[in-house]
């Protein structure tokens, strides 16, 4: 009797240990990473969303990057006076990057600092090549990019999603009306770097599929406004069109000189150029330019999202002018809260992440041309362009093609 109670015995004591040895295990396989990502929550509380943006709010592209902060805000604001999202009102901690790679990653690793759920509103392709791997490294997901740079997409970023079109897309389309305009040689000009590159690229792609090519091509570093070897480099192929990307001062200093020598091609921009101050600087040289914009235009006010945006603009925003990059960082954060929204509260940044891949020509108010389509495998929210000529000191829907053929003298 005795021996049975202690095979008992044994046995029981023998199951703690089994037991004991399977919990120490699981314990070490979850410190080994089988554990979720502790970081998926970070940034959030019972009351709040904690978002970060880096973005040029000095130097030489801080009329792009205050204004796309500000048009974010604008609706951020406005979506925390309607009570948040899911119970939680949404903190946004803006900091400044100067357009320039090195103080990106300072600029980054503050929002890790600060524990930031997620990154919003960030501008140019100079600090996104910084900004990019560091998202990828720290599966921090960053919402709306004030550049068409293609790394953006190629190859593809978990952790990045665009909402603008790129600037292949804008590039294509220049040119593909342009054409269709009855012009035959262009050539582009660019600040070389991820932007610029990519914009030489989509120029070239379009030509190519029209049998056609360049007829020259120059460059000018970042920061430079020294663009007489890239005047020199396109003048000898006579180019009817050139395309730009850069930033205002030396783009302007190029239209000023070709005009001073009396030649007077038709120059085009990507969205990076902004329009506003673009006319505000170049003043009657601005005239004929034609500039590509990725939202619809800001007077379209029969658009529920471009009349929320004139409407908080004008209560909200004192005597600021509405701008394309102030419309754009309103939709982007559209875009972000839309997110917020669908993924719930119980939320985390895969959930996030999954929430806008989720979305499918989804209305944002917009129009048809803009609906917001994502997948697993697909973060730029927009394909969709349209066209502004720079007329009389405004920027001008462009309606008639034809009528840019009198811009130029071919």
């Amino acid at each position: 009797m005795q021996s049975k109670t202690n095979l008992h015995r044994r046995l029981f004591l023998t199951s703690i240990f089994l037991a004991a040895v399977g919990l120490a295990a699981q314990q070490v396989s979850l410190a080994a990473g089988s554990a979720p990502n502790s970081n998926e929550r970070i940034g959030v509380t019972d009351k709040q969303i904690l978002l970060g943006s880096c973005a040029s709010l000095e130097g030489p592209v801080a009329v792009v990057g205050t204004k796309v902060v500000s048009g974010a805000k604008l609706y951020l604001d406005y979506i925390n006076e309607q009570g948040g999202v899911n119970g939680r009102k949404l903190k946004l901690n803006s900091h400044d990057d100067s357009y320039d790679p090195d103080k990106a990653v300072k600029c980054f690793d503050c929002l890790l600092g600060e524990k930031v759920f997620a990154g919003a509103f960030f501008v140019g392709a100079p600090p996104a090549t910084k900004y990019v791997p560091m998202a990828e490294s720290n599966k921090f997901p960053i919402v709306g990019l004030f550049t068409g740079a293609q790394m953006l997409h190629d190859p593809f970023r978990p952790h990045v999603i665009s909402v603008r079109a790129s600037y292949y897309d804008e590039a294509m389309a220049q040119v593909n009306h342009l054409w269709n305009a009855g012009f035959r040689r262009f050539s582009v000009i660019f600040q070389n770097d991820a932007c610029g590159v990519a914009t030489l690229d989509g120029v070239i792609r379009a030509l190519k599929d029209h049998g056609s090519a360049l007829v020259g091509q120059g460059s000018f570093e970042r920061g430079s406004v020294e663009v007489d070897d890239a005047i020199a480099k396109v003048k000898p192929g006579d180019p009817q069109v050139i395309v730009f990307d850069g930033t205002i001062p030396p783009v302007v200093k190029i239209i000023k000189k070709c005009h001073e020598s009396g030649w007077h091609p038709l120059f085009t921009s990507v969205s990076f150029l902004p329009a506003e101050a673009f006319i505000k600087t170049a003043g009657p040289d601005a005239e004929g330019t034609v500039i590509t914009q990725v939202v619809p235009p800001y007077d379209h006010t029969d658009l529920p999202t471009v009349a929320l945006y004139r409407k908080l603009l004008k209560e909200k925003g004192g005597d600021a002018p509405p701008t394309f990059a102030n419309f754009e960082g309103f939709v982007d954060a559209v875009v972000v809260v839309e997110g917020l929204k669908k993924a719930g509260r119980d939320l985390t940044r895969s959930k996030f992440i999954s929430a806008i891949e989720s979305f499918r020509n989804k209305d944002i108010g917009l129009g048809p041309d803009f609906r917001l389509t994502y997948g697993p495998k697909r973060h730029k929210g927009f394909d969709s362009v349209c066209y502004t000529v720079m007329h009389d000191g405004h920027p001008i829907m462009i309606k008639d093609w034809s009528q840019i053929g009198t811009l130029a003298k071919k």
